[in-house]
């Protein structure tokens, strides 16, 4: 099976963007994380993504957002494992990664996780679109509300080609200027900073989406203009 009939059954069931990036490609994963130390036969990672509606960017409470992200990440997951179940039918080897990996390297003095695989990286190898300095990987049309799945496959296939536009100009520091903690350099997010508006823990105990200013306010939020 080749890579454009991957590419077309997986749109035809439901995903928005669909690329796929050959092992080789990451070569510069951190040690424990490459594609591989997942699933040893591991030789192409498909990368799809869903759009996510974007006005409750700008609802004033936090709790539309969360809602919209939690379902489409629900929706990416379920899409995800029924992918790998008609895959599976036609013979092909796959793994499914979950679309909001829970950690298991975990460094609480910093607040620090690592995903087993790096979502936006692989979405950036399979060409599905670029990393801004707000580190959200964006594509060129539909900007950075998009929500990531993979699939890792003992298939070797054809990759996509790399996203060579350019998402940030180089005098455009919106995201950094406006974070409320700090949390950005340009090129990576401090963590401990972010977390305590991003994923807000209630006396309930719920998680909320209390700040999204790094994706609300990038001027190219819904795609290059």
């Amino acid at each position: 099976m080749d890579s454009n009939k991957i590419k077309q059954i997986i749109k035809d069931m439901g995903a928005t963007l669909c690329g796929i990036a050959p092992i080789h490609r990451f070569s510069e994963a951190p040690e424990g994380f490459h594609p591989t130390d997942i699933y040893n036969d591991c030789e192409s990672v498909i990368v799809f993504a869903k759009r996510v509606p974007s006005e409750s960017l700008f609802a004033r409470n936090c709790v539309p957002y969360t809602f919209v992200n939690d379902v489409v990440t629900q929706k990416v997951d379920h899409l995800t494992v029924t992918i790998c179940m008609a895959l599976e039918k036609l013979g092909v080897k796959v793994v499914p990664i979950p679309s909001d990996d829970p950690y298991e390297h975990w460094e609480p003095e910093r607040s620090y996780g690592r995903a087993i695989l790096s979502m936006r990286h692989a979405g950036y190898l399979a060409g599905l679109g670029v990393l801004g300095k707000n580190t959200l990987l964006a594509n060129k049309e539909l900007g950075n509300m998009i929500q990531l799945g993979a699939i890792l496959t003992s298939l070797e296939l054809e990759g996509d080609l790399i996203a060579n536009y350019e998402h940030c100009p180089p005098n455009c520091s919106l995201c950094i200027d406006n974070c409320p903690a700090k949390a950005l350099d340009g090129t990576t997010v401090n963590q401990k900073l972010c977390r305590p508006l991003s994923i807000f823990v209630t006396k309930k105990g719920y998680n909320l989406k209390k700040c999204n200013i790094c994706r609300r306010i990038c001027p190219h939020l819904l795609g290059l203009k």
